[in-house]
């Protein structure tokens, strides 16, 4: 079994030393270890025919070769042409902590991306509700109006209640001096009485907290809208002289 050819490799002593070797005729190419057709071989990559390798070592050494140079296998490469034009850079190897961060870095650009779509996508929604200020500002006061309706619902329902605690406690006032015989209906009509004032309040309370979260929701998609629809609006006329 004939054995197999090693990668034949130069050391020259700058890289303007380079264009003269390139331009070596094929004999010569030849007589340094093969035919001048040799194909690259990087792991990995495809081989291509008559290509030259240059890089520069760990020790500053200049190293031309007619195929990948393992030495450079963690630094730059350059794949030339016979006639010295660059066919293509080789990128160093990475490490395993090299490659963690590469791919640390893809998955945050994923993600950059993914976030820029959904705002993409929340935009176009936005437009397509509210097309202009007016219809905006129309949506505004509907949500609010809602929100306030509950509200004096529940005041309503609140001064019922007061009322009807009056009575209640009017009748109670009939047993001051002797709590003992209040009867177990009174009691539980004014144990109810005090449930549905706690109730209400709390409603009353989560109505007024909404109003406010309306409006800087509002607030909010106003500004958006105000850059969003800043493109599409007419330029302002100016000023008379």
């Amino acid at each position: 079994m004939p054995e197999a050819r090693r990668a034949v490799i130069f050391q020259v002593p700058h890289p303007r030393a380079l264009a003269s070797l390139c331009a070596m005729p094929a004999v010569f190419a030849a007589a340094l270890g093969g035919p001048a057709t040799a194909l690259a071989q990087q792991p990995g990559s495809a081989t291509t025919q008559g290509s030259i390798y240059t890089c520069t070592d760990a020790r500053g050494r200049h190293l031309t070769s007619d195929r990948y140079i393992a030495e450079c296998a963690d630094r730059l490469q350059l794949e030339l042409s016979p006639n010295g034009t660059v066919r293509r850079r080789i990128e160093p190897a990475l490490s395993p902590q090299q490659q963690a961060e590469r791919e640390q870095r893809r998955r945050e650009e994923e993600r950059a991306e993914a976030q820029r779509r959904d705002e993409r996508r929340r935009d176009l929604a936005l437009l397509a509700r509210y097309p202009d200020a007016a219809a905006h500002d129309r949506r505004r006061a509907e949500a609010l109006a809602q929100a306030e309706a509950e509200i004096v619902t529940a005041r309503k329902r609140l001064a019922e209640l007061a009322e009807a605690r009056r009575k209640l406690d009017g009748e109670l006032e009939f047993y001051s001096k002797d709590p003992a015989r209040v009867p177990a209906a009174l009691k539980t009509r004014i144990s109810e009485n005090g449930a549905a004032v706690t109730l209400q309040e709390r409603l009353l309370r989560e109505q007024q907290d909404e109003k406010q979260r309306i409006d800087a929701r509002f607030d909010e998609e106003r500004q958006r809208l105000d850059r969003l629809w800043a493109p599409s609006r007419p330029a302002a006329p100016s000023a008379a002289r």
